[in-house]
This record gives C-alpha cells, sequence and structure tokens, in this order.
C-alpha cells in the first residue's frame, strides 16, 4: 500500500459552474476515489487548507504527491513550496498534472521556466506510447484518444526526460512531450499533461490506468541511503 497525498487548488469547481459539474467535489476528490480504489491509503489536500494541507508531517508521511494546479500558483507559500521539493529529493514520489507544470515546486525541481504553447478550443488529442516497456503503459493500447482536450505544444521549456513515456499529437496540428520520467535526488518525477479541469478527462479509463501506473512507478523503493561527505575507506590503503 502505497501512502498518497492528491493535492489541489481547488478553486475552479467552486468558482466555475460548468467545472463544479463535472467535478462536484473537486479534481482532487476524483483521484483520491481512483486511488482508494486502486488499494492505496490516500488523504487530500487543497490551497486554502493551513499550510496548504501539507505540513511537514503530512509530506513525511507521503509516498506520492499528485499535484494539480492553474490559476493560483503564486498563491502557494515559497516555504512549502520548498518543504515539497526538499521531500522529493529524500525520495518522494511526485505527479505534477496538466497544468501544474507551471507550479513552484516543479519549476524548481526542473530549473527551468517550464513554459509552452497552448490554445482552449476543446480538440482531439492523441497520446503516442513512446516507451512502450515502461512499468506506466502497463495495460495500455499503443495511444490514447482524448475527445476534447486543452492543447499544449513545444516547445515544452524542460530538461530532457530521462525517459518520454507519451507524446501528445493535436487535431490543430502540435505536438507535445505529455509524459515525462525525471529523478532528482532520491525522488521519481513524472509529468503527465491531460486534465482541464472543463473536461471530464480525469474519469477517462485509460487515463485513470496511466494515473494508476504512475504512483506505482513513483512510490519510494527499498535500498541503501546514499551517505555524503568526509568518508573513511573502505579497504586498506598501502602508502
Amino acid at each position: 500500500m502505497v501512502s498518497v497525498t492528491v493535492w489541489n487548488e481547488y478553486r475552479h469547481e467552486r468558482e466555475n459552474d460548468e467545472v463544479g459539474e463535472i467535478y462536484p467535489d473537486g479534481i482532487h476528490t476524483a483521484l483520491a476515489e481512483l486511488l482508494e480504489d486502486a488499494g492505496h491509503d490516500v488523504r487530500t489536500a487543497t490551497l486554502d487548507e493551513d499550510e496548504h494541507g501539507l505540513p511537514q508531517a503530512v509530506l513525511d508521511d507521503t509516498d506520492v504527491l499528485l499535484w494539480w494546479g492553474h490559476i493560483a500558483h503564486d498563491e502557494v507559500r515559497d516555504d512549502v513550496a520548498e518543504r515539497v521539493v526538499e521531500r522529493v529529493r529524500e525520495g518522494m514520489g511526485f505527479l505534477p498534472l496538466h497544468s501544474a507544470h507551471y507550479s513552484k515546486p516543479f519549476k524548481r525541481l526542473m530549473g527551468t521556466s517550464c513554459s509552452l504553447k497552448w490554445r482552449e478550443v476543446g480538440e482531439t488529442e492523441r497520446l503516442w506510447t513512446v516507451e512502450p516497456g515502461h512499468p506506466i503503459t502497463a495495460g495500455l493500447d499503443e495511444s490514447i484518444e482524448v475527445p476534447k482536450a486543452e492543447m499544449y505544444g513545444e516547445r515544452f521549456d524542460v530538461p530532457q526526460p530521462d525517459a518520454l513515456v507519451f507524446v501528445s499529437w493535436f487535431e490543430g496540428g502540435e505536438v507535445f512531450r505529455s509524459g515525462c520520467c525525471y529523478r532528482r535526488g532520491s525522488g521519481r518525477i513524472f509529468y503527465f499533461r491531460p486534465g482541464h479541469e472543463e473536461y471530464p478527462i480525469y474519469f477517462q479509463d485509460e487515463i485513470r490506468q496511466v494515473i494508476v501506473n504512475a504512483v506505482d512507478w513513483a512510490a519510494p523503493t527499498d535500498g541503501p541511503e546514499p551517505y555524503f561527505g568526509n568518508a573513511e575507506p573502505a579497504e586498506s590503503i598501502e602508502k
């Protein structure tokens, strides 16, 4: 069982009636229910909670953190963002979703602007699996069609991924690196593009499978802790 925290701004759902109809209890609740059904121990946290719902004790008890943000990135406290970054480096998995490419934790972990092209007209998206042997692709077909999506287009200003799992094509002609894996310190990161709030993308079976797979992949694994600093020789040194 993986300890998962699902973080969400929880602004669109309360301020936009159309979004509220799709996600009446918030995007975080929809994702939490999915991961609970997958057998994980799940909690949620939102922007307007004290410390954004992410005090140190919560992060210390989190194996994988999902992050959904869009219109209030600047409202996230710098100290909380840095707290997330440090936990990722210590080994916590991190899944920034959709517009979380502009979130403070992701930008700090990437060290780039994380900017991109975008267009919102509800066009078709097709995600192509370009790394079919990767664990995040388990149980999926070669491609996934999203009937209506917000377009994100290249150039996506992020570092070269350690593994590129999905590439998207959009009806308007653009392409985008939609599934990017990174390691920062001991933590695994998977950026996954689909999930605009005005479309029920997080209820689509294939997208849900990707998220379940990604949580399993990003969860910490057992292994020796690295030691840093002055080291005594492991073998005898003759002078």
